[in-house]
């Protein structure tokens, strides 16, 4: 009997025009290749991981953070913005580049859980890895240790319930968080996932990613019970905040 699928197979040419063995790619999928190799490019992925921290960075911050050029930064730019991986935003002579959304925010991040790490040569890198990991920003919600520690506070408080596909939020976790300022309606009303966990790269273990994530995120900073550092993307606990995270939510391991 015929076997028949209900697939339609394209051929990838090959160099010279004609197609060549292993090539086939199926019509209607997603071209990923693209998107890969701008990310693959060791120089980009440093900006784009600079980026992480949810904030706009001029193009001469870039670079120096990648360690190129002024020009060659540019360059890798321009060819990020074209892919759709960065959005720029102009203000008189100076541009300022940010990721384009959660999404791409999102798949830097699950990359960075199957990668392995940077060396750690010197005592300043060191400190950056320590501060990275104690408490640091994930575009824009709480990640690190404070993270995953805030996240599990909440769980065990009976204030998130653990679901598939996110977390629901309990009357006492809504109580919780409007007392530090969130407003949970209008968080849910925003066009993206209201309250997924999202795997820590570093602790292997969830903090709260998604609208409400951001939301807390955003409050903390306004409250000053988390500022930013030096480090990108690094935030410091303050006494107020490990003060405050622990009387509203129940965090205990916060020392």
């Amino acid at each position: 009997m015929p076997v028949t699928h209900d697939r339609t197979y394209d051929v990838i040419p090959s160099a010279g025009g004609t197609p060549g063995p292993g090539t086939a790619e199926i019509a209607g999928d997603p071209d990923i290749a693209p998107v890969a190799a701008l990310i693959a490019d060791r120089a980009r992925a440093v900006m784009l991981t600079a980026l992480l921290d949810g904030r706009a960075l001029a193009a001469g911050e870039l670079a120096k953070i990648a360690g190129v050029s002024a020009p060659t930064a540019s360059s890798h730019l321009a060819r990020l913005l074209d892919g759709g991986l960065v959005t720029v935003v102009s203000q008189g002579r100076h541009r300022y580049y940010r990721l384009a959304g959660p999404d791409v925010a999102a798949t830097l991040e699950v990359l960075a859980r199957i990668s392995g790490r940077v060396a750690v040569r010197s005592l300043r890198q060191s400190r950056q890895a320590r501060l990275l990991r104690e408490a640091r920003s994930c575009y824009d919600h709480l990640a690190g240790r404070v993270g995953v520690e805030l996240y599990d506070a909440l769980v065990r408080e009976g204030r998130l319930i653990e679901a598939d596909g996110g977390c629901l939020l309990t009357a006492s976790g809504a109580a919780a968080l409007a007392e530090l300022g969130v407003d949970v309606e209008l968080v849910r009303r925003a066009r993206r996932k209201f309250a997924p966990g999202c795997l820590d790269w570093l602790e292997r273990r969830p903090h709260l990613g998604g609208a409400l994530g951001a939301a807390v995120l955003d409050r903390l900073l306004a409250r000053e019970w988390l500022v930013r550092g030096t480090v990108p993307r690094a935030l410091r606990l303050t006494g107020a905040g490990r003060e405050g995270l622990e009387r509203l939510f129940g965090c205990k391991d916060l020392n």
